[in-house]
Formats: C-alpha cells, sequence, structure tokens
C-alpha cells in the first residue's frame, strides 16, 4: 500500500540516505561523482536536517520510498528523490501528483523543477508528465561546492482563462 505524507523530523537520516542513493544513482550515468560524493552527502544532512518542514514523504509497504521538497514553500520542487530500490513501480508519479496538488492548492498556476542537463532519467521523467525545458545554464551550486550544468523545466498546472469581451456564447 502506498501512503503520501508529511516529512517528519525523527527520519531526517533515512531521508537523507534515500536522497543520496538515488542521487548517485544519477550520477552514475554522469560521471562526475568521485569528488563529489562527501559534498553530496553532507548537502542531503543538511538539507533533510533544516527543511524537513517542506518534505513530502512517499511510503510503499510502510517503507519510507522516497521525498519531495519545495524548499520555499513556492512552485519550486528543489527535491525529487525515489530510493533506487522503489523506482519504477509508479511513486514518482504519485508524488509529483501529490505535490502538483499541493502547488495548486497555495495559489500557484505553475510547477517548476531543476535538475542536472545531464541527468536524462529525471529529465525524461518530468517531459513525460507534461514538463517543458524552459532553460539550461552553468552555475556554481553551493550544495556540492561545484559549477554544475542545470536544466529548468516547468508546467502549467492551472489552465488559462482566455481573454474575452463582454459575454461568451
Amino acid at each position: 500500500m502506498v501512503a503520501i505524507r508529511n516529512g517528519r523530523e525523527d527520519e531526517v537520516d533515512i531521508l537523507a540516505e534515500i536522497g543520496f542513493r538515488a542521487w548517485e544513482k544519477a550520477m552514475v550515468t554522469i560521471g562526475e561523482m568521485t569528488d563529489m560524493r562527501l559534498s553530496a552527502r553532507a548537502a542531503f544532512q543538511n538539507f533533510t536536517r533544516s527543511s524537513w518542514l517542506t518534505i513530502t514523504v512517499i511510503e510503499q509497504g510502510g517503507a519510507v520510498a522516497g521525498w519531495a521538497a519545495r524548499e520555499n514553500l513556492d512552485e519550486l520542487i528543489s527535491d525529487f528523490w525515489i530510493d533506487p530500490a522503489f523506482q519504477g513501480h509508479g511513486l514518482g508519479k504519485a508524488l509529483l501528483e501529490e505535490v502538483e496538488g499541493e502547488i495548486i492548492h497555495q495559489g500557484f498556476e505553475v510547477a517548476r523543477v531543476e535538475t542536472h542537463a545531464r541527468n536524462t532519467e529525471a529529465v525524461g521523467f518530468f517531459e513525460k508528465h507534461g514538463y517543458s525545458i524552459n532553460w539550461l545554464s552553468v552555475a556554481y551550486s553551493p550544495k556540492i561546492d561545484r559549477d554544475v550544468q542545470s536544466v529548468g523545466l516547468s508546467k502549467r498546472l492551472v489552465a488559462e482563462e482566455p481573454e474575452t469581451y463582454g459575454p461568451s456564447f
């Protein structure tokens, strides 16, 4: 059984480990992982400890299977991680739908996400779920202490109202 809920302070270490394992899997295909592992692990630990209130958790069979965060509680999904052992079972889709619902509920019409430009699995996942690439850039990431090629994707969650003058028939 799948359950989606808010993160809890007592599980920040497991959330950090899940994020790190998912990051590590993604980075293997990118090939830039060796000198970033310690920084990445510390970044996940720091983030989950300081921002657990912004985390949404998905469980399968009572086990934490992944999590997403909106660090500033805005339209940007700052983190989205499914434990590699649970990938490919539809949990990412369910978690994304939940987070998108939260974004709509808080009055935002568009969801945004950013990822490593060469993380083709993540880019493909978001594109499959209606996201489009809006930009590509290279910027310094203080979380991992290096320049990172990033891509930004977005998805309109609320249909735009057509502008009309007068009553429509």
